[in-house]
């Protein structure tokens, strides 16, 4: 696929466009609550300032893994890359505008097969090959901090690449976030995931605290 040059500065200023953390992130703590059911867990997170995260205080090892899995996934996209080192082998050509404006982008290259919509200097759309399964994730509104954005309302669904056999209910997001110092961090996450018995997982976070940077003497 040959790399046009529109839909890769397309491209280009939506993914620079997208709220992360700079280098002098010093990481944070907080107090967290997760709710599904009748089911309530409370207990402590660290976000480190290498993002690498911990889980204090959760008995239920089970909700603790959860907890973990959250904040991992939280941290990974608030890292800042530049657009070259995540997208340097990879090109990109223009697809179609759907009728909210939504511009497709195609991927060839290093991920070729993936996919995105980009609206408003915002990916809105997002269609990858992660770890032998298809996600795709539908952005429906989002937070402008001022400095990016950052999904507010999203869905995702995964599938089998080679058959695009359904592999789990969709699972709908509902991301919120403060401003902590310099920093904007998520204090409250809700997943409703399942179809007929719906299910509604809440990730809260609170007592957020920065991190202080290491005295260097």
């Amino acid at each position: 696929m040959a790399d046009q040059m529109e839909a890769r500065e397309l491209m280009r200023a939506a993914y620079e466009n997208r709220y992360t953390w700079d280098k002098n992130f010093p990481g944070y703590t907080a107090d967290v609550t997760f709710k599904r059911g009748q089911q309530t867990n409370t207990g402590k997170v660290r976000v480190n300032p290498n993002l690498s995260v911990e889980v204090l205080d959760v008995a239920d090892e089970q909700v603790k893994q959860e907890i973990l899995g959250q904040l991992q996934e939280i941290a990974i996209h608030r890292v800042r890359r530049s657009f070259d080192e995540t997208h340097g082998k990879n090109t990109f050509s223009l697809g179609k505008t759907d009728e909210t404006g939504a511009v497709e982008i195609l991927v060839g290259g290093k991920s070729e097969g993936d996919r995105y919509k980009v609206r408003n200097n915002e990916v809105c759309m997002v269609h990858r090959h992660i770890h032998g399964v298809v996600v795709t994730i539908n952005t429906f509104s989002s937070h402008d901090t001022g400095e990016g954005y950052l999904s507010h309302r999203y869905d995702s669904i995964y599938h089998d690449p080679k058959t695009g056999e359904q592999k789990a209910p969709q699972s709908d997001f509902e991301d919120n976030y403060q401003k902590v110092g310099d920093y904007f961090i998520l204090t409250q996450r809700i997943i409703c995931s399942g179809e007929e018995d719906e299910e509604t997982t809440d990730f809260s976070f609170s007592n957020i605290k920065l991190l202080q940077p290491a005295v260097v003497s």
